[in-house]
């Protein structure tokens, strides 16, 4: 079993400590959210919460993922960057790749992707980029930009984008695993035929066992049943080694947590947040073994 930390609600200036803290104390990944602004007013519902409203303020931060992983990698030696997620049809696909890519090879091949659809319709309209196509868009966006990571001269002539022969650089030399989120039997279909794990919302190990055998059943549709999955879940009943090793019997890879919050921090104090990633550590990473 492997531990990754989310960085949400985390102000930028602190990711480079909180990553050293993360490499030197045996964490496998940092998570780190996606918003390029913060409407005022918005009509969208939170899917996420029964009242429908934002989990998060106006001065909260949101900075760019890809460079934020660049800087964080520069600091550490083996700890890996996911974002957890990322708005994918916000964005241009070529646009996209470039960051993405660029990250990876910054990294040393430490990225990788967690993506969604977004549900904030009003965020959509502020960039100029259609709400009602996204789906179908992503999957060709996902086409796209594993063309383009080879850095070979390529072409593409779909619904949604169209160009002849080019190429960009630098080139990706190993694959950036895309991971899906979503609970949906869409989302689950993707993952089978595009994505090489999957990234629910707060979930039960018995919740988990289920979508993983649900994705497993599309992935031996499309040819893929014995392709390695990542599961990346943040398990909401399971606080301890033998619960997560319980979760890592039903197929569960990797845990998604705030580790603070174990401890009674918040979500917006340094000094929590410090705590919290190396006291976890000591609970529970260490007895994994």
């Amino acid at each position: 079993m492997k531990f990754c930390a989310s960085l949400a609600f985390t102000d930028a200036e602190d990711y480079i400590e909180l990553a050293g803290i993360a490499d030197e104390h045996g964490w496998d990944t940092l998570v780190l959210s996606d918003h390029v602004v913060h409407p005022e007013r918005i009509a969208a519902k939170y899917p996420y919460r029964d009242d429908g409203q934002r989990p998060w303020e106006a001065p909260d931060h949101w900075p760019d993922v890809w460079v934020a992983m660049a800087a964080m990698g520069a600091v550490t030696r083996r700890l890996r960057f996911l974002t957890g997620v990322y708005v994918v049809p916000m964005r241009h696909p070529l646009h996209l790749a470039k960051a993405i890519g660029t990250a990876a090879v910054l990294t040393g091949h430490r990225v990788s992707l967690g993506l969604g659809l977004g549900w904030m319709r009003d965020e959509f309209a502020v960039l100029g980029e259609s709400f009602d196509d996204r789906a179908a868009r992503t999957t060709e966006m996902l086409e796209v930009m594993r063309k383009l990571w080879t850095g070979e001269m390529v072409e593409h002539h779909g619904r949604f984008y169209d160009f002849d022969r080019l190429n960009m650089r630098p080139a990706v030399r190993e694959p950036i695993p895309l991971l899906i989120g979503g609970m949906t039997d869409a989302a689950m279909r993707r993952i089978g035929k595009q994505g090489d794990g999957w990234l629910p919302h707060a979930i039960s190990t018995e919740e988990a066992r289920d979508g993983i055998a649900k994705i497993a059943r599309y992935r031996a549709e499309y040819g893929r049943a014995f392709e390695p999955l990542a599961a990346v879940v943040p398990l909401n009943d399971t606080f301890d080694p033998d619960g997560y090793r319980r979760a890592e019997e039903v197929g569960v890879t990797h845990v998604l947590t705030a580790p603070w919050v174990r401890y009674g921090g918040t979500h917006r104090s340094l000094a929590d947040k410090r705590d919290g990633l190396r006291r976890f550590a000591d609970d529970v990473i260490a007895k994994m073994d």
